[in-house]
């Protein structure tokens, strides 16, 4: 079947039938993702989206050309959300079809209103690719702050399948990538017509075959090299969240990550690293427990590890922080990060005063917000710049601006919320590219996986399985110099979204 037979199908559908194969589409083409990373569905499932907008008549056939689409492909991306809200599914269960179909269709809106929009601007047939390729990687960007952002599943993170072309985020971060991936999927819906097949080979196939090609250079041109004297012990308990903070269980966590840290090889370990809440007790305040994990600390090193952190008694007002603690072997804190960026609903209830919703990580009081991005300085090792959770997952906020640039990045997580599902491999998809976009090294430590160390270029110098309790050692890769974006930051992918934009202008008068 050609495509001019797929074109006229599709347009002949309306209603809800059109609605619910745009649905579908969106569903199919999020097989793209990790970790199932069939890009050929994404190029399948994009044409009908230009020839939905083409056939619109009204604006809001032509709002439903990308929200009906893109709610599909939210709807399968972010499905281990409800993983999540079954921890506890008496109390949360029936929060799940409004976070996972409720949250898809916010999200969605955005590229409603982008569909939309390149509708108003009245473009014909060639321009509409490189408009709509804009307008959804502005729905992208916007996505990412607009209530304090959730820039899950960017369409650039289809390309953890090649890390030859996942390179270019050194250039133009996700975004410029997304900008890249929207042009090639796009491009194919013009083979339905006369004329361009040369321009389309060349956008969807050319395309990625010079990203690779210059990926793959830029691999060669820099070798992985480590820093000496540093041994990485990451520690992966799989402990079930429905027993992190179980009273009688605490304890019994913390020795598990403490005898787990304490297994064969720990004489040759210079850093250990624990997961986000590895700890369950507030260690700044709580010496038994804070002597107990000073025992995972190595002589003359640091136990690294997440924990929660509270204001001490009788100060006001109460507060509560989702931390990352320094542990010496003497029982001291050598240093503290508090999370900047917190999830709704998991750390904190939006609008508490209205909405009846409990949050659903434990205990009933809000966490705070730390102060910022930092370079956190440890004794013994490179300035580090810490991620709690999600935190890995933005952009262009991982290096503190206003500080020395540090030699590596330190991300610890508790991904058994997610369950086993798709949820961790695209969280670790994200981490790896913001090591590619800083050009910085990481140690990331998840409670049930994936924890892995990742190379300043991207790749897995060792890792531990989705779900498999065990130890990780590995050496600290050394950072390259600073890539383009972590210099210039968002300024590149905005350039190549206006360079894109004005070839839409210059193509507005092609058929």
């Amino acid at each position: 079947m050609t495509m001019e037979h797929l074109k006229d199908r599709f347009c002949a559908l309306s209603g809800w039938r059109r609605r619910l194969t745009l649905m579908g589409l969106g569903a199919v083409a999020a097989l793209a993702l990790p970790p199932t990373l069939v890009l050929p569905a994404l190029f399948l499932a994009f044409p009908p989206v230009v020839w939905s907008l083409e056939a619109a008549t009204t604006r809001r056939a032509a709002f439903g050309s990308g929200f009906w689409w893109f709610t599909g492909w939210f709807a399968v991306g972010l499905y281990w959300i409800s993983i999540a809200l079954l921890t506890d599914a008496a109390k949360f269960g029936w929060m799940i079809p409004f976070a996972v179909f409720g949250l898809s269709s916010v999200l969605a809106t955005f590229f409603g209103l982008a569909t939309l929009g390149v509708h108003l601007c009245r473009l014909k047939r060639v321009a509409r690719i490189p408009a709509l390729a804009v307008a959804f990687t502005l729905a992208e960007w916007a996505r990412s702050w607009v209530m304090t952002g959730l820039p899950w599943n960017p369409m650039g993170s289809v390309w953890d399948i090649s890390l030859g072309v996942l390179q270019f985020g050194a250039f133009g971060g996700i975004w410029g990538l997304s900008l890249l991936t929207y042009l090639m999927a796009l491009a194919p819906a013009l083979l339905a017509g006369p004329g361009y097949r040369r321009a389309v080979a060349a956008v969807t196939l050319g395309l990625p075959a010079l990203l690779w090609a210059g990926g793959t250079a830029r691999l060669a041109l820099n070798p992985q090299e480590l820093v000496p004297g540093i041994q990485l012990r990451i520690v992966q308990a799989a402990v079930a969240q429905a027993n992190k903070w179980k009273d009688d269980q605490r304890e019994a966590n913390l020795r598990e990550h403490v005898a787990l840290t304490r297994g064969p090889g720990f004489e040759k370990v210079t850093t250990v690293i624990w997961p986000e809440t590895a700890v369950s007790f507030f260690l700044d305040l709580d010496r038994l427990h804070r002597q107990m994990a000073a025992a995972a600390a190595p002589s003359g090193g640091l136990l690294l590890t997440g924990a929660p952190r509270i204001t001490p008694k009788g100060v006001e007002p109460f507060q509560i922080w989702n931390s990352l603690m320094a542990v010496t072997p003497e029982a001291g804190i050598a240093a503290i990060y508090d999370k900047v960026h917190l999830v709704p609903f998991g750390e904190y209830v939006p609008l508490r005063g209205i909405l009846p919703i409990a949050k659903i990580t434990h205990g009933g009081t809000d966490f705070s917000a730390g102060p910022g991005p930092v370079s956190l300085d440890l004794p013994g090792l490179p300035a580090a710049a810490p991620l709690i959770c999600y935190e890995a997952i933005f952009p262009n906020t991982v290096v503190a601006r206003h500080q020395p640039r540090p030699g590596w990045i330190l991300n610890v997580t508790n991904d058994g919320w997610f369950g086993i599902s798709s949820g961790p491999h695209q969280h670790l998809a994200a981490s790896r590219m913001r090591s590619i976009e800083e050009g910085l090294p990481q140690a990331r430590a998840a409670n049930t996986g994936i924890s892995a160390v990742i190379d300043p270029a991207g790749r897995l110098v060792g890792s531990l399985p989705l779900g498999e309790k065990g130890i990780l050692d590995a050496p600290l890769p050394q950072a390259l110099a600073p890539t383009l974006y972590s210099r210039l930051g968002d300024i590149i992918p905005g350039i190549l979204l206006v360079l894109t934009a004005l070839a839409g202008f210059l193509l507005r008068r092609l058929n």
